[in-house]
């Protein structure tokens, strides 16, 4: 009876212990299984790789520019670029602009009247400053290179992202330009130069882009009086749409 008596006392011991474990267990999958179907997984979808991808394909970049701060000048650019993505975060460049000069509004001839000595200023007409002030950019080319270090993403709504990219570029540019003839009138001339700046891209879809620059243009230009030359430094914005080909990208 003894022996009997303390079995029945191990087994009530043991039930609530085993009982205890397997409640544990059985909260342990709960909370799996609410982790699995629950609202939360279908609120926020798994990570998957970039939506835009560069690698192997060919950007063609149509675009508006407008150079900023000059004295003389203003230039309207409407043209386009052409580049090779050999790499995620590296392109080969090649540009081309036909560019429309304007009179800038900074721009002023003054005079001093001789008897009053009373000095007044005004707008030149273009053919006053045609080939006799500096910056009359008629042409661009350029060949550049283009490294694009960070890919990110921007929260429109919550749900909703913009993607973009910020990239370098730098290069040589080749100008052609009007400048002093002996005649007094102007001549065209061509410069070798080059151009550093930043950019950036915010991607529509797999195949097309919204694409800012800044950019420095620097080179030599030949100024009055006749066999002197000036270095010129041009700051010029772009605006332009991108079009990937292929329209389609592959991860691997």
């Amino acid at each position: 009876m003894r022996l009997g008596q303390v079995a029945f006392a191990l087994a009530l011991f043991a039930s609530p212990v085993f009982a205890q474990s397997s409640e544990q267990e059985a909260g342990d999958v709960s909370e799996v299984d609410k982790d699995r179907l629950g609202p939360l997984r279908e609120r926020i979808p798994p990570v998957s790789g970039q939506a835009f991808l560069k690698k192997g394909r060919f950007e063609f970049s149509p675009s508006a520019t407008l150079s900023m701060r000059d004295a003389f000048f203003t230039k309207y650019i409407i043209g386009g670029a052409l580049t090779y993505h050999p790499l995620e975060t590296l392109g080969v460049s090649l540009r081309l602009g036909y560019s429309f000069p304007v009179v800038s509004g900074n721009a002023q001839i003054c005079t001093v009247d001789p008897v009053t000595l009373a000095r007044t200023c005004r707008s030149p007409t273009f053919s006053q400053v045609d080939g006799r002030a500096p910056g009359q950019i008629n042409l661009l080319g350029g060949l550049d290179l283009q490294w694009a270090p960070i890919y990110g993403k921007i929260s429109l709504f919550a749900e909703k992202f913009l993607r973009f990219d910020l990239y370098g570029i730098g290069g040589a540019a080749a100008v052609r330009y009007a400048g002093p003839s002996p005649d007094g009138g102007s001549t065209p001339k061509t410069a070798i130069g080059g151009n550093v700046g930043l950019g950036t891209r915010f991607f529509f879809n797999p195949w097309m882009t919204l694409r800012l620059e800044v950019r420095d243009l620097i080179y030599n230009e030949q100024v009055l009086p006749i066999g002197t030359s000036s270095l010129r430094q041009q700051l010029l914005f772009e605006l332009g749409f991108s079009f990937f080909f292929p329209t389609r990208f592959s991860e691997s």
